[in-house]
């Protein structure tokens, strides 16, 4: 079971990244006035690091920070945390990780940033005061399979933070079955692993306001989860085959979620689960209803959708395509296009600055860069 998982987690990492938008979108006053005419992006791109996955935007620091897993194999670099200036997207500081990072969330008002290790299931925090790693915790141990390879029986993707519940959400994925890991923060202790989410539950989102969580699966499922009780509430079937990634309207109570279309997923899913027949070629964002799961619109994408990113005051969607190597930024509500944004090789994560506008994006090399070459972030200015 470990290897079969195992497998299909380095599958996820090659064909969808661990891509998300960290932290929740902002939703503008109510005096606030109607969104500015779109004006396309000035465009600031810098090689950082190899491996690189999630990114987070600090108000409070006025930094950005980046996941770099080092890559993969006996000649893989450290893992670290990247803190970059948000401006020139040149390195500030490096901060070491115990295990491979990939996805992020901040807690700017706490001054804390918590990092997802992928493939170990554990948690890490570190104090963005002082760019100090302060704690690790491990959420399930690791066991030894068949291959004599110690491995957790799921495995790590986006961390949604609870602030109003002082909790840390994290969605363990697996084939046979998927977990959420509830995380108190005041103590950073495990406070709970809830079951039965499916197989492969990878994309999260919070509904602060309506006091639940929901998460994706891979049997194109939105299961929410009451942020108090800790409960699972409704499992509404959506037709959205392969969500990897979700995003919250608080206002037009709306799910957002990228709906991958990868035949290489395609192909897992048939193997994996019997009667598996695909009925939507994917490529898409889909826009759903949180209390039927009818999937009220779909935005064409770029080819392979990872990521997707509310900016409310300004009505945008953005979304990573990785295939299609660009970035889609949609008018959130008349759903126009309003710009297709090149950007070779592989989008992947996205980070926004709240107060600016600004959107940053990893970018992951194509497969045929050098090993261990230094992977991009790209600022879209507004």
């Amino acid at each position: 079971m470990h290897h079969s998982l195992s497998a299909v987690a380095a599958t996820l990492l090659t064909l969808a990244g661990l891509a998300g938008c960290a932290g929740p979108s902002t939703e503008p006053p109510a005096d606030a006035a109607p969104p500015a005419a779109y004006v396309p992006a000035t465009i600031t791109r810098a090689e950082v690091a190899p491996g690189l996955y999630e990114l987070a935007y600090s108000a409070r620091q006025n930094a950005v920070f980046v996941a770099s897993s080092g890559g993969f194999g006996d000649t893989a670099a450290a893992s670290k945390i990247l803190r970059l200036d948000p401006a020139t997207l040149a390195v500030q500081q490096e901060i070491g990780l115990p295990h491979k990072g990939f996805g992020v969330v901040l807690d700017d008002a706490a001054d804390r940033l918590y990092v997802g290790h992928g493939m170990d299931a554990s948690i890490s925090v570190i104090d963005t005061a002082s760019n100090q790693l302060l704690d690790t915790l491990q959420l399930e141990e690791k066991t030894v399979g068949e291959d004599g390879k110690a491995s957790a029986a799921h495995h790590l993707r986006e961390l949604v933070l609870d602030r109003d519940n002082h909790r840390l959400f994290a969605p363990g994925l697996g084939f046979e079955g998927s977990v959420l890991f509830v995380v108190d923060t005041a103590d950073f202790s495990l406070e709970k692993t809830i079951e039965g989410f499916g197989p492969v539950a990878t994309g999260i989102a919070l509904d602060a306001e309506g006091k639940r969580v929901f998460v994706s699966n891979f049997a194109g499922e939105a299961i929410s989860v009451d942020t108090g009780t800790l409960e699972i509430g409704k499992r509404l079937t959506t037709g959205v085959e392969q969500p990897l990634n979700l995003a919250w309207d608080a206002a037009g109570k709306r799910l957002f979620a990228t709906d991958q279309g990868l035949e290489q997923v395609r192909k897992m899913l048939a193997e994996r689960q019997p009667g598996y027949q695909s009925q939507h070629p994917g490529n898409r964002l889909a826009i759903i209803d949180p209390e039927t799961g009818t999937v009220s619109d779909s935005l064409a994408t770029g080819e392979g959708p990872i990521a997707v990113l509310f900016d409310a005051p300004r009505a945008r969607l953005y979304v990573t395509n990785r295939g299609g190597g660009s970035v889609s930024v949609f008018d959130s509500t008349s759903k126009a296009l309003l710009e297709t944004i090149a950007m070779a090789a592989h989008p992947n994560s996205l980070a926004l600055d709240a107060a600016s506008g600004t959107v940053y994006v990893s970018v992951k090399n194509a497969r045929e860069a050098e090993k261990g070459a230094a992977e991009s972030v790209v600022r879209l200015g507004y």
